[in-house]
């Protein structure tokens, strides 16, 4: 029988990619949702939905019963504080919820998705809380892990929620005559698309040499920022807009007021990462997984014409 593998955030942009390659491979999963009524962007036969929240353990205690394997996804890249969503309460608290019931559950693998950027003292709460949670699935005692930290993930959104491209293209790209950029747009982004990312994932599940492992995961060639919105503009109007530079003493003050408050598309934290900018060497990650190298161009990012 199937290996049945338990997924978290299969309702996510990236979750619907990998359910749907865990379902091709001919795994059967389970899938841990908010709102098991609600219709994901792809079900099947081989898809089970349970109730649970992972602020929450007590929700969705007993469900990992008969699953020998976790993919854990889940992730925000902006607080509620309100609502008592934080990087420390998703990322650390809820991956120890999930860890600690795949344990009383007897699961052994657990593949566990991060960030690129992650460390001990990170230049955000973002990257700080994505190392603790990578610490809970090191120190967690299975015998098959692997972490994967991905740089900006690219691809066609489907019905789940937006992606980079595409909200970029939304927020700035497409309304502005002018792009304006923050500071001198040099700093490096290496998007990655979602299909290699999901592949690697399905793939981690029984790939010895990756157990114990952790990945970094970008694509094939870093970009500058500006480079990057060449790309987006030449995908939707076949030709580069000019770009308006707007200095970083200008453009830090307005975030940190307007973008905690939801007026500006851009938080603190995320313009912090962004200058610091999203690149790594992912030389292991192509050498140990068999997915494309796929380039971050026109071409590649042509689906975001369905979506503006």
């Amino acid at each position: 029988m199937a290996m049945q593998v338990y997924l978290t955030g299969a309702t996510g942009f990236v979750g619907t990619y990998v359910l749907r390659a865990l379902r091709a491979a001919g795994y059967r999963v389970r899938c841990l949702v908010r709102r098991p009524d609600r219709r994901m962007p792809f079900e099947d036969e081989g898809v089970e939905k349970v109730a649970g929240d992972l602020l929450r353990p007590e929700t969705f205690e007993g469900t990992l019963e008969g699953c020998e394997a976790v993919v854990h996804l889940v992730g925000i890249i902006q607080e509620k504080p309100r609502q008592g969503i934080t990087f420390d309460a998703v990322h650390r608290l809820g991956t120890l919820h999930v860890v600690e019931a795949a344990r009383q559950a007897g699961v052994s693998r657990f593949i566990h998705m991060s960030a690129n950027g992650a460390r001990p003292h990170g230049a955000t709460a973002y990257q700080t809380s994505k190392w603790q949670a990578e610490e809970v699935v090191r120190k967690a005692g299975f015998t098959h892990w692997v972490i994967f930290r991905p740089s900006i993930i690219f691809g066609d959104p489907g019905q789940a929620p937006l992606e980079f491209v595409t909200h970029l293209a939304r927020t700035l790209v497409k309304p502005f005559p002018v792009l304006p950029v923050f500071g001198d747009g040099e700093y490096a982004l290496q998007p990655v698309a979602v299909e290699s990312v999901a592949a690697a994932f399905v793939q981690a599940l029984t790939h010895a040499q990756a157990c114990g492992q952790t990945y970094c995961v970008a694509g094939p060639q870093p970009l500058s920022y500006k480079a990057v919105l060449d790309v987006i503009a030449q995908a939707l109007f076949g030709r580069t807009k000019p770009k308006l530079h707007v200095p970083l003493s200008l453009v830090r003050p307005l975030v940190h007021t307007l973008g905690r408050t939801g007026l500006l598309p851009i938080t603190p934290e995320q313009l912090t990462m962004l200058l610091e900018g999203n690149t790594c060497d992912p030389k292991a990650f192509y050498h140990d997984f068999d997915v494309p190298q796929t380039p971050f161009t026109p071409d590649t990012v042509a689906y975001v014409r369905r979506y503006v």
